[in-house]
């Protein structure tokens, strides 16, 4: 009876093995995806690469061999000049007024949007649905369609010429998608969790800022990031808001000089790359607090 047992164990095996292998082979539409998500990231990729490598050049090189992707001599002061010579007192200003327009948006986008969220996601009231749709319309609608409107009325408030004139039109237009990324996330908490803070005595408040905050970090975390982009690259607002190379951020700042360095076009592409690096080094390091801030919220509970 072991014997039979044995073999009749062996023959599972050796069955189980071919569906295994044909398992672990990769199907002919997963290596079209891949084959389309190589040529995609490759097609991302290389102008960036293009660009970085191209501030280590001379003009001459950029001229002479303009389709060439590694210098054939390394100039390391287009960077330099640009983070430590005549014109980083500039850029430094400017990313300064970058960072100040970035943290405060942010800021107020994440407090207020969480508040909204958690009374679309936990409190009953009439016409609910209907408010939090209004706020849905709002990703149809990017700031450059409002833009006379949205100058006037800053400039009504006294805010021309001021970096919260940028601030808080950049934080108004990102509720919408902050709201909608934190909602479901909201609804996902137990109400079970809800009913044993009051029975210990918390509040409404006390719940959402003692327990439902804590636990939405990771959704925070996403909005956070969300917001930090897209606060830092934006570039109509604050053109017609501000005025002046002091108040400028870092894309007016990329737009000036290569209006004045037009010649210069190494020096144009690493000016480039030196402005957009912050923003896509932080979207590195946090690309995963995205991923798991948008899945967190998908599965109550």
């Amino acid at each position: 009876m072991a014997t039979s047992a044995s073999r009749t164990k062996g023959s599972a095996v050796a069955a189980e093995a071919p569906r295994a292998l044909r398992m672990s082979r990769p199907s002919l539409t997963g290596l079209a995806a891949f084959g389309v998500l190589l040529v995609v990231a490759v097609a991302i990729l290389f102008p960036l690469l293009y660009a970085v490598l191209g501030g280590f050049k001379t003009n001459g090189q950029l001229v002479a061999d303009p389709g060439s992707i590694l210098p054939k001599e390394w100039v390391l002061t287009n960077y330099t000049d640009i983070l430590f010579g005549d014109y980083a007192p500039t850029f430094w200003r400017q990313a300064l007024n970058s960072l100040v327009v970035a943290t405060v948006a942010v800021v107020m986008t994440v407090a207020f949007a969480s508040a909204a969220a958690f009374v679309f996601a936990r409190m009953h009231f009439r016409g609910r649905e209907a408010l939090y749709l209004l706020f849905v319309f709002g990703l149809l609608f990017p700031s450059a369609v409002a833009i006379l409107p949205l100058y006037l009325l800053v400039r009504q408030l006294g805010l021309s010429a001021n970096l919260l004139g940028v601030a808080l039109p950049q934080a108004a237009f990102a509720l919408p998608l902050t709201i909608v990324i934190l909602r479901p996330f909201f609804r996902s908490i137990p109400t079970e969790l809800e009913d044993a803070a009051r029975i210990d005595g918390c509040t409404t408040f006390g719940f959402f800022w003692r327990i439902l905050l804590p636990l939405a970090r990771p959704a925070l975390a996403t909005v956070s990031v969300l917001a930090i982009v897209t606060t830092w690259n934006a570039f109509f607002l604050p053109l017609v808001i501000l005025s002046g190379a002091d108040q400028w951020t870092l894309p007016l700042g990329a737009m000036n000089f290569s209006t004045e360095y037009s010649s210069d076009k190494a020096r144009v592409l690493a000016y480039t790359v030196v402005t957009m690096l912050p923003a896509v080094v932080f979207y590195a390091f946090a690309e995963r607090y995205i991923v798991s801030g948008l899945t967190s919220g998908s599965v109550k509970g």
